[in-house]
């Protein structure tokens, strides 16, 4: 949405936008904005009851109640996608409690890597709020809800957390649904993707999805094809997204995306990334299939004019580590 506003908020949307790289045009609430010092978390109102903490690893989502809603099903808390990593925790439940002082009450797990359930040993507490201390059970757990996929790489293997941080309800069909703050919210399995275990989570109320790191915003598809992982999910992933946003105009506006990692985005956002899986993809896959090796497809450049945009040389997931993968799972299909 296109707006004529006074230059004083203009400097605001600028500095707003630059600050957490919402979509251009986003008009955030009074108070949409929480900075917490110097521990380099924001926070920011999405639309409707959903905020997004960036800062702690992977994104968190936070859904709290509407402050003007009343009658059954309002006010009954906070919902968490995500919990970042786990040295953060304490900023996290700070910046939290900017956003609401409800106890939290539910934690959606969109994968088991460390940047997304590190914190789930704090917050997974029983009947979780801002005066709890170690040791004081107050009330029923927190609910922590992940697919069936999630327990085994949390309780087994070479990361293994506490069984506090487990999930307490699993789904094994391609959905759970649960109504919350006066919200459905529908939690969708997409196999085979970043990981075996991936979930999306819909606000269907705030029309919001929380996609885990199945769309990112800041890097290449990162495919952890170790823990069943693949290029072909995360394509079939992308697509189903893309079924489920409505735009406004242009593919832009409407229902609004919180990625992994990076900025918020919309359609025209999940539509580019998902060309751009499919054109490198198609790409490798032409050179596999004139029998060309890994170092000859790697010197035909197949990601050159993307590289800008989500191109890297180092960290944790290079521009050569997603070539690889994309190789490795074309040559294993031919």
């Amino acid at each position: 949405m296109r707006h004529a506003i006074s230059s004083s908020a203009v400097v605001l949307v600028v500095v707003l936008t630059a600050l957490a790289d919402v979509p251009a045009g986003q008009s955030p609430r009074p108070g949409s904005v929480a900075t917490s010092g110097d521990t380099g978390l924001r926070s920011f109102h999405v639309q409707g009851n959903v905020w997004v903490i960036a800062g702690a690893g992977g994104n968190i989502t936070v859904q709290t109640s509407d402050a003007n809603a009343a009658g059954p099903g309002a006010g009954e808390g906070v919902l968490l996608v995500d919990t970042g990593r786990k040295e953060m925790t304490a900023a996290i439940l700070a910046e939290i409690q900017k956003i609401s002082p409800e106890r939290i009450e539910y934690l959606v797990n969109t994968n088991a890597d460390p940047d997304h359930v590190g914190g789930n040993e704090t917050f997974a507490r029983p009947r979780m709020d801002f005066l709890w201390t170690p040791g004081t059970i107050t009330g029923p757990g927190v609910k922590v809800l992940g697919h069936e996929n999630v327990l085994p790489r949390m309780s087994t293997g070479a990361d293994v957390y506490p069984s506090i941080a487990w999930p307490t309800h699993t789904y094994s069909l391609a959905q759970r649904r649960i109504s919350f703050n006066d919200e459905p919210i529908v939690i969708m399995h997409e196999p085979a993707a970043h990981t075996d275990g991936d979930s999306i989570v819909f606000f269907r109320k705030s029309d919001v999805i929380s996609a885990g790191d199945i769309f990112l915003t800041t890097t290449y598809p990162v495919v952890d094809a170790a823990r069943g992982g693949s290029v072909a999910g995360i394509i079939t992933a992308l697509n189903h997204l893309i079924d489920l946003m409505v735009p406004k105009y242009n593919q832009e506006g409407g229902t609004y995306v919180i990625p992994g990692h990076g900025r918020v985005g919309d359609q025209h956002d999940v539509l580019e990334y998902r060309d751009m899986l499919v054109i490198v993809r198609d790409r490798i896959r032409s050179g596999v299939e004139k029998g060309m090796t890994r170092e000859q497809i790697k010197a035909m450049k197949p990601t050159l004019d993307y590289d800008a945009r989500w191109g890297a040389t180092a960290g944790p997931w290079t521009t050569d580590m997603f070539i690889d993968a994309v190789f490795a799972e074309t040559a294993r299909r031919r």
